[in-house]
């Protein structure tokens, strides 16, 4: 009953809007392991569009990529620290949004947020932490700070993992050091290279795919981000996450429309069709990350409702950053950290 009441809404929606030729293609680009098979049936279900998914493993993959052009891609995920970039360099579609049906859904505090201000751009994907993942079967001492992947005890030396998100990385090394999000303090830099100089050699990469490799037991340790940590822990209870004492960020990922998208009315559709409640529940469920869109609560799984994971206690929420873009200063000063470390 419910398909067939979603379909006659889709139908009404589409009669009203001019957009009734919806048939064709959408062809999204996204993060790998992100995007929800049931949600993307349930979309190609209702408006009769055949979707495409192409992967990229970080932010700056999928900006090098759009910046080329000729790419064939329609929507794309940034995160909110890169998003006025591509706003800046006209990457993406003033599509407004804010001002589509389903807006109505999203929480007031992401209905109009600094890096896209009325949402003139884009539609929350999913939000999240930056943390720190352990196997408490290799290390049982505290896992609740930096120190674990920047200055590792023994038991973890060599089985360490970084994601290589250049600016999680250095934000979680300035927070190590005391510093504030986006410095650009020389001296707190050059102890914040200095760690990572000195940490890379007990570690024994710098790569995405934890999931597969933390419940594997190839890593003991890495930094991750939460939905990525609830997935592991839900394979094997003894792999735990924590937000570290020292700071942490909240971050975004964010569903924009390509200036050069070919799709662009499946593209508004789609936009619109993830700030459903239901069809957000979809997104977390897959990816276990929480959502910017009030409602999806009543359909999120009852294991996340109360994931440690999920849920940021309020005592740390003071020591937490939202995720920003850095000036560009500070960023040429990342740069080079992170082009060293690369060496």
């Amino acid at each position: 009953m419910r398909l067939k009441t979603t379909l006659a809404v889709a139908a009404m929606f589409l009669a009203t809007t001019g957009l009734a030729r919806a048939e064709g293609e959408l062809n999204i680009f996204n993060w790998g392991n992100y995007t929800s098979p049931e949600l993307i049936k349930k979309f190609e279900d209702t408006y009769k569009v055949k979707v495409t998914i192409t992967d990229y493993d970080s932010n700056d993959t999928a900006l090098a990529k759009v910046r080329q052009g000729g790419h064939g891609f329609d929507i794309a995920m940034p995160s909110q620290n890169y998003l006025p970039i591509w706003i800046e360099e006209g990457l993406v579609l003033e599509t407004n949004p804010g001002q589509m049906e389903n807006a109505k859904n999203m929480l007031p505090e992401w209905a109009d947020p600094e890096f896209d201000p009325g949402r003139k751009y884009s539609v929350p994907w999913a939000l999240g932490t930056v943390g720190v993942v352990v196997n408490t079967d290799v290390y049982k001492g505290p896992i609740d700070t930096w120190a674990v992947v920047f200055d590792p005890p023994a038991e973890l030396q060599g089985k360490i993992n970084i994601v290589p998100e250049m600016n999680d990385v250095i934000h979680a090394a300035i927070k190590f050091h005391g510093g504030e999000m986006c410095s650009a303090d020389k001296t707190l830099l050059k102890q914040v290279r200095d760690t990572l100089v000195a940490a890379k050699p007990l570690w024994v990469a710098m790569e995405y795919s934890t999931i597969e490799k933390m419940v594997g037991g190839d890593f003991a340790a890495t930094t991750d981000w939460n939905g990525s940590a609830l997935r592991q822990r839900l394979q094997n209870p003894k792999i735990q996450f924590a937000l570290p004492k020292e700071g942490f960020q909240l971050w975004s990922d964010n569903a924009v429309v390509l200036k050069d998208a070919k799709n662009v009315e499946n593209a508004k559709l789609f936009l619109n069709f993830i700030m459903d409640p239901e069809n957000a529940a979809m997104i977390s469920a897959f990816s276990r990350y929480a959502n910017g869109i009030k409602g999806s609560e009543a359909f999120m799984p009852e294991d996340m409702k109360t994931a440690p994971e999920v849920m940021v206690p309020a005592d740390l929420l003071a020591t937490a950053d939202y995720s920003k873009t850095c000036p560009p200063e500070a960023q040429e000063l990342y740069t080079r950290i992170w082009t060293e470390l690369q060496k």
